[in-house]
């Protein structure tokens, strides 16, 4: 396995409606780039997984543990393992970086979809 690659060469995995992630793993993390369409949702849920982001492009409605934020480029979020969070992409749409701890291993049971160029750069 090379230390390297390209983020064009990998096939999405589809998490719901309208949300894109192009993940890679090491043995302890996931890295993903995840393109969220104008207006999409993703319903509130929660994971054992820590996650860290970052927005890139766009704005993303967030909400954690009850707290909403519009937050754009170069703006985070911190969740912590178990608590609930939703997001809502913007009229723009939206580009973001997620780190999760573990790996998310729940998301090889997802469909994927042909690999393709990111919205970003």
């Amino acid at each position: 396995m090379s230390a390297f690659g390209r983020i064009d060469g990998l096939a999405p995995y589809a998490l719901v409606e309208g949300l894109r992630a192009r993940a890679w793993r090491g043995e302890r993390m996931t890295i993903a780039m995840v393109d969220i369409d104008p207006g999409a949702e993703l319903p509130e849920h929660r994971h054992e997984n820590e996650q860290l982001g970052i927005v890139l492009k766009g704005i993303l409605r967030f909400t954690v543990d009850g707290e909403t934020q519009d937050l754009g480029p170069g703006e985070t979020w911190t969740i912590p393992s178990g608590v609930p969070h939703s997001a809502v992409a913007g009229p723009e749409g939206c580009t973001c970086i997620d780190v999760f701890a573990p790996t998310r291993a729940d998301w090889e049971d997802l469909p994927r979809l042909e690999p393709s160029p990111p919205a970003w750069p």
